[in-house]
């Protein structure tokens, strides 16, 4: 300490280690600020929310406990009749097999091709560029585009597929018209068109593996197909977990397709819950009916998501 300093009183400043004391009234009033100022940001996205989210909830809810007349008006309340007159339905419960089925034909089939296809084309090779760009290119397309792009395809005289089976000698096949290739067709389309999503979202996993890892199995004299099995797989298993979620959730909604190819037919062998549910609220208007079902299809997601987090959440590996 030189002389002037010595000299001179300036104000002390404040000991390392002792805290500086502040009004109670002044932070209580900060934390309220900042509060406010987080909800004045998340306004917007909650009264989104509560437009097109809640209120249709809840607006559901109360139709599916009241009969409408044609125009949507409510004409008496029924209480649980709707959803009485919903599960001693034997077409709810075809509904849900062919749902179910769906379901299995579409998710599986996609989440191995997307993988098979992520895992070829996750390298340095010159060009591969190119092939990731087409595996991805479905992802661009509309639901109307793709059905009407499978539609032309599926043509029984002029379509692409059966002049392809006529090539090799086979008979050609109604693929839209015959119940027992309809739904498969339809899952065909299902699959070429959910394959882009769910291919760009295994690829960004495959890249999120640091290559040090790949070099440290090679260097143990672990083969190509052991170290994708036994040490690439665990550590994409939360993006498969995601991809599986995902694909179930859009598998029980699935409609545009459905509506555009088949209509439900024939025979009701495409007659999934979401188009049985359209025709009810918009073709044949009860429209408590098909609230009713609604919440039930929602009911139905609900508990194979959480059914799904429970048990297969068990076996993800998070890093």
């Amino acid at each position: 300490m030189n002389t002037l300093d010595r000299d001179l009183s300036f104000p002390t400043t404040a000991k390392p280690g002792l805290k500086v004391k502040q009004p109670i009234l002044s932070t209580f009033s900060q934390k309220w600020s900042e509060t406010f100022l987080g909800y004045v940001f998340l306004f917007p996205s909650l009264l989104l929310f509560a437009l097109f989210l809640f209120y249709p909830l809840f607006q559901t809810l109360y139709l599916s406990l009241h009969e409408t007349d044609p125009r949507g008006r409510i004409s008496s309340f029924v209480g649980f009749d709707n959803f009485t007159a919903i599960f001693t339905s034997e077409r709810f419960y075809q509904s849900l097999g062919v749902t179910g089925l769906f379901t299995l034909l579409t998710v599986p089939t996609v989440i191995v091709l997307a993988l098979i296809l992520a895992a070829f084309t996750h390298n340095h090779l010159k060009g591969m560029r190119i092939f990731q760009f087409i595996f991805s290119l479905p992802v661009v397309l509309s639901v109307g585009t793709s059905a009407v792009i499978w539609m032309m395809l599926f043509h029984p005289s002029v379509g692409m597929l059966n002049y392809l089976l006529t090539l090799v000698g086979l008979e050609p096949v109604a693929w839209l018209t015959d119940p027992r290739w309809a739904l498969l067709s339809v899952s065909m389309m299902t699959v070429w068109m959910n394959l882009g999503f769910t291919y760009i979202v295994l690829l960004s996993g495959l890249q999120g593996i640091p290559d040090e890892i790949y070099d440290s199995a090679k260097i143990d004299g672990s083969g190509p197909v052991r170290t994708f099995i036994r040490i690439v797989l665990p550590l994409l298993s939360p993006t498969v977990f995601f991809v599986t979620i995902v694909s179930i959730i859009g598998a029980f909604q699935s409609f545009g397709q459905i509506h555009i190819l088949t209509r439900g037919g024939p025979v009701n062998s495409t007659d999934v819950l979401v188009y049985s549910l359209y025709q009810d609220a918009f073709i044949n208007f009860r429209f408590g009916t098909g609230s009713a079902q609604a919440l039930v299809l929602f009911t139905i997601i609900l508990i194979f998501t959480i059914v799904q987090f429970k048990v297969f959440e068990r076996n993800v590996h998070y890093q």
